[in-house]
């Protein structure tokens, strides 16, 4: 099998790993499998790397509003309408994906379009005693910021933040006034991607070595390898970015750096956050079937009470326009009015291509703020 980076820049085979597969896809729980899941994880990651102590910086000045165990809330604006909370992925990459670069901002695009309150959930790299957070972990200060906030906001989930931000309006359905969603995988089974193919297809028995390998965490440095083993080159990035500079130019080469250190710096996750996810989510599609239970309760997305914008990219490898829109059969049309919109981009241009944040962005803001 081919180990596919998940971003859609490039592709990678473990031509030399393919002869443990077909023993871990023949016997998923034996100990051979196991053993052969070990020897695998290990291959995958390779040699431990050093750890990078550089972090991407954010572009828009920003302060830190509250502090929580799980995320910083990054307030970058003061004003005076119900504000806007981004619900950033917390998966590979940090936050910054919302606040890339100069003209790659969805922060700054939101700003400029006339939201007065924007905010955003800056995830906490898993330390080692941070090992056993799980989902509710995060959606439990995710609460406390909403309240934070006035205890009423719109809420914008990234990717993996969607789902994370779907499950929390669906839990306190009263404290959303709007919802965005953008690129975020809800029903993996309304569509097929190279993320979701790959969470489908690879043993659980993968995913928990190489929690094992990180000592209870799934480190950022290992996914990277596991999952996206090729850096993404040039002219991939001149395009996921939307840049009119060409490649070679000197305009382009401080962009391509920038992209280059925010895509090698990395989050670790919670080895039971990261297991519910695969396991509940990815595998057993727990969210579209209705059987997530969230912070004691189980969620039912009919219970929904906000207008809700779906946002596309059509070349989406990593979430299918499909597994987006397939939220508008899952809530209550009388209660949550649903738009949509596909956009001519891959994944990572959602959130960083320019012609998308110019002009896509800000119509998503004016609907907000109607």
């Amino acid at each position: 099998m081919a180990f596919r980076n998940v971003y859609g820049l490039n592709s990678s085979p473990f031509a030399s790993l393919a002869f443990l597969w077909p023993a871990l896809v023949a016997e998923s729980a034996s100990e051979i499998a196991s053993a052969a899941a070990r020897e695998f994880a290990n291959l995958a990651v390779g040699p431990q790397p050093e750890e990078s102590e550089r972090q991407p910086e954010w572009t828009t000045a920003n302060r830190v509003a509250l502090e929580l165990p799980t995320l910083r809330l990054r307030d970058f604006a003061a004003g005076s309408d119900v504000p806007t909370l981004i619900c950033a992925p917390f998966a590979l990459h940090g936050a910054t994906i919302t606040d890339f670069a100069p003209h790659h901002s969805l922060v700054a695009a939101l700003l400029a379009a006339g939201l007065g309150r924007v905010f955003a959930t800056d995830w906490r790299s898993a330390s080692p005693d941070m090992r056993f957070l799980s989902i509710d972990s995060y959606l439990a200060d995710l609460n406390v910021a909403v309240d934070e906030l006035g205890g009423r906001v719109h809420l914008v989930g990234l990717c993996q933040g969607g789902w994370m931000a779907l499950i929390y309006v669906a839990r306190f359905p009263g404290k959303i006034a709007k919802l965005v969603l953008a690129g975020a995988p809800i029903d993996l089974a309304a569509g097929n991607s190279k993320l979701s193919e790959l969470a489908r297809e690879t043993p659980v028995a993968i995913f928990r070595e190489l929690v094992e390998l990180g000592g209870g965490r799934l480190l950022g440095r290992h996914a990277l390898r596991f999952w996206a083993p090729d850096f993404p080159d040039p002219n991939a990035i001149r395009e996921l970015l939307q840049s009119s500079h060409p490649t070679t130019s000197a305009a382009f080469r401080p962009l391509e750096s920038r992209f280059r250190e925010w895509f090698a710096a990395t989050l670790d996750l919670p080895g039971t956050y990261y297991l519910q996810v695969v396991e509940h989510l990815f595998k057993e599609n727990r969210l579209a079937k209705g059987r997530f239970v969230a912070l004691g309760r189980k969620v039912d997305l009919f219970d929904l009470r906000c207008p809700i914008f779906l946002l596309a990219a059509r070349e989406d490898d990593v979430v299918a326009p499909a597994q987006i829109f397939a939220t508008e059969h899952l809530v209550n049309a009388r209660h949550c009015p649903v738009e949509k919109a596909v956009t001519p981009c891959g994944h990572l241009g959602l959130f960083m291509g320019r012609q998308i944040l110019t002009d896509v962005w800000p119509n998503i803001a004016r609907w907000l703020l109607r």
